[in-house]
């Protein structure tokens, strides 16, 4: 019979717990992917990309008395990467040109590639063909074009592909 002293002394037996088990393991995995994309980040080093609206024109500008407009939009469009080390491959790239609230043409682009440290020419093309305007729209834009005055329209491009 064990006496009460050597009792006292004996530390108890840990078991195996699968809890803190797991909890290390992640905790391990969490910290290696954010070392992982902390040295990724650093031999890199991503820069924005560049974007340049370099020219606009509008033709065949026609407001019939329906509410109805024809127009022609041309855009160049200067892209530049001023990353080193990375390219750009675009997916898709989509255009729209907006008066007010109201969309009065709408286009997307082909896909391209672009190296590093490059400047690219994108040209927009985007055509309106016999768009209904809402009333406030036709009539700003009737006002407009009768005053010789042009109010301010609004391109927008969105959607690429980082490769």
């Amino acid at each position: 019979m064990p006496n009460i002293a050597t009792q006292a002394t004996q530390r108890p037996v840990r078991r195996f717990n699968l809890v803190r088990c797991v909890a290390i393991c992640c905790l391990a995995l969490i910290v290696l992917v954010g070392l992982a994309v902390l040295v990724t980040w650093l031999a890199i080093r991503p820069k924005r990309l560049d974007y340049t609206l370099e020219n606009g024109s509008l033709q065949n500008f026609n407001l019939d008395n329906n509410r109805h407009l024809n127009a022609t939009f041309d855009f160049v469009l200067m892209a530049y990467n001023p990353n080193s080390r990375t390219s750009v491959y675009y997916d898709f790239m989509e255009s729209a040109v907006s008066y007010k609230d109201q969309t009065l043409a709408f286009g997307t682009i082909d896909p391209f590639f672009q190296p590093h440290r490059d400047t690219t020419r994108v040209e927009l093309r985007l055509v309106a063909t016999n768009l209904v305007l809402s009333s406030s729209t036709y009539k700003d834009l009737r006002r407009g074009k009768s005053s010789g005055r042009s109010k301010s329209m609004f391109i927008s491009s969105r959607g690429f592909g980082l490769r």
